[in-house]
């Protein structure tokens, strides 16, 4: 069965079957390889006592155990490796089935980091935080991609950013083994890339080395070779060795705080760029057709190289620098310019692709961003991206079944709701738990996907360009101030007063009853001038009361 045919819930159990006994095949062969290791070792003890000690054997039966030892060892590397991979593609398909499941609450990033007490209607709509959109919907292995994702559900992006978005998210959507490639890579930890850390890094000011540095350490390093060489074949004697010898010393002395900078500050750069190296190397290798993900494969190459290809370039000089510390080749890396010829070749990589750095960063994390709505979408085969309206049409929000995002499927329940036009305010009422606010939540929740470029979850939506305002508080609060806390947020928000006849209609809320045709009453005859609102409360004293407004009229400045 292909993963077209399959439901998500089945191919989810599919993969999870098989990376398990995958996961328990991998660990039994390693402990056979290690077990068969350690009987070598010992085997290679006792050849070694018979052909050094006693004299039975000839040394050269010491061959035969080592190169069988080299082989176990690599072998034993490898399962290793598999099992790890087993283990991280276990991990990956239990949370996917608990988000189908709907076992997800406090199993994934919650997104705490990105909360802002202030802000319009992140709190009210359940956005960040503990079981949270952004709870079920995060998926990155970076912080860069849980940031972008962040950004995208908190602020409403413009049309042509959101339909190229839902052409990304379409594509990817039926692409499991690419994110599965992506769970798998690397350590299974989340990489807490600091974007702007690694931005900075890469555009500060040149570390300076006086000019020709770099031939001068080549042909040091080459004299010290040609005249030691020389030495051992007793043509020259030890002196003129000594002589380049102490030219290193003086030219060590020279550099050596710029150095010093250099490798200080290249560690965390280098450890943190694996990652993305790994990802962008798997985004390169797959062929799209989406305009957007066209661009941030092809985008993203520096003199004619993939950035794949110029992070690599970094990590092996790194590397090669780190080798320097091993006792046993530190006393020929020294006569060779190792530190200082490698510190100046990543240096030169830093001034040449540094400044890209920033923009690769952002590439990975967008791309991640992309993935977490592609996963949803995925797993909600029923969720449809919704028409975008010119803002001309709006404000508009016309969705036929619309659901609460967070609630599956066979236990939500879908409403019809059409705000904009001539119908600009609806007031909903009912008892304690009876779906008032869910069916506000849902509104507000699928409008915040709807712009962020996810699919929503609906039969059918249209909805204009909007700015969304969402407020749930207690009617004791609504009694001893005039302005709502909607209204207060407002005001605080935009610093100016909510429009009048709103505050006057959510004044009229009280304990005795939810009268509909008062508070219809007290709102001016003037449908076009003001933005549709959703508004719910209960007969009952104390209960909940919510309001939800949509608006593409926001003023200037901050916006939820």
């Amino acid at each position: 069965m292909s993963i077209q045919d399959a439901s998500p819930l089945e191919e989810y159990r599919s993969r999870l079957e098989r990376w398990q006994t995958e996961h328990a095949a991998s660990g039994v062969r390693s402990r056979q390889l290690g077990n068969a290791r350690l009987v070598t070792g010992l085997a290679a003890v006792a050849i070694a006592g018979l052909a050094i000690g006693a004299g039975v054997l000839s040394p050269w039966w010491l061959v035969l155990p080592v190169v069988v030892f080299i082989v176990l060892a690599v072998l034993h590397d490898r399962a290793d490796k598999r099992y790890e991979a087993a283990l991280r593609g276990s991990a990956y398909y239990e949370r996917a089935l608990a988000r189908m499941e709907n076992r997800w609450v406090g199993k994934g990033h919650q997104g705490e980091a990105f909360r802002d007490p202030k802000h319009l209607y992140a709190d009210d709509l359940d956005l960040l935080g503990p079981g949270s959109a952004f709870e079920l919907l995060s998926t990155s292995r970076t912080a860069t991609g849980d940031r972008i994702l962040a950004q995208w559900l908190l602020a409403p992006s413009t049309p042509e950013t959101v339909t190229a978005r839902q052409a990304a998210v379409g594509e990817l959507r039926g692409r499991l083994d690419l994110r599965e490639d992506i769970a798998l890579m690397g350590e299974d930890i989340r990489t807490a890339i600091d974007d702007q850390a690694m931005k900075t890094w890469g555009e500060r000011p040149a570390v300076r080395f006086f000019p020709g540095a770099r031939w001068v350490a080549l042909a040091l390093a080459c004299a010290a070779v040609l005249t030691f060489g020389l030495f051992l074949a007793q043509v020259l004697s030890v002196r003129p060795f000594m002589a380049v010898v102490l030219a290193e010393l003086i030219f060590a002395l020279i550099v050596r705080d710029a150095v010093r900078r250099v490798v200080v500050l290249v560690s965390t750069p280098a450890r943190e760029l694996k990652l993305v190296r790994l990802l962008l190397e798997r985004l390169e290798k797959e062929q799209f057709t989406a305009p957007h993900l066209v661009h941030l494969t092809h985008a993203l190459d520096v003199h004619g190289l993939t950035a794949s290809a110029e992070i690599r370039r970094l990590e092996r000089a790194v590397e090669y620098l780190d080798s320097a510390r091993n006792q046993f080749f530190r006393v020929f890396a020294a006569p060779l310019m190792w530190i200082p010829q490698f510190t100046m070749a990543i240096e030169t990589w830093r001034q040449e692709c540094g400044p890209h750095i920033g923009e690769w960063i952002a590439a990975v994390g967008e791309f991640e961003a992309l993935c977490s709505l592609a996963t949803f979408a995925y797993e909600r085969p029923d969720a449809v991206f919704p028409d975008l309206a010119e803002a001309d049409e709006g404000p508009l929000f016309d969705g036929i079944d619309v659901r609460h995002p967070l609630i599956p499927r066979d236990h939500a329940i879908g409403n019809d709701v059409s705000l904009g036009g001539e119908c600009a305010l609806w007031i909903v009422s009912g008892s304690n738990m009876s779906g008032k606010s869910t069916l506000l939540r849902a509104v507000g929740l699928n409008s915040a996907l709807a712009w962020a470029g996810a699919p929503v979850c609906c039969a059918r939506l249209r909805v204009s360009p909007l700015r969304i305002g969402a407020s749930i508080c207690r009617l004791e609060a609504l009694r001893t101030d005039p302005l709502s806390t909607f209204s207060g947020a407002k005001k605080r928000e935009y610093r100016r007063p909510a429009p009048e006849h709103l505050n006057r209609a959510q004044a009229r809320i009280d304990g005795s009853a939810f009268d509909r045709r008062s508070i219809c009453s007290r709102i001016e005859p003037t449908p076009r001038s003001w933005s549709p609102v959703m508004m719910a409360g209960s007969d009952n004293p104390g209960a909940d009361s919510a309001c939800v407004r949509v608006s593409d009229h926001a003023p200037a400045g901050r916006s939820g």
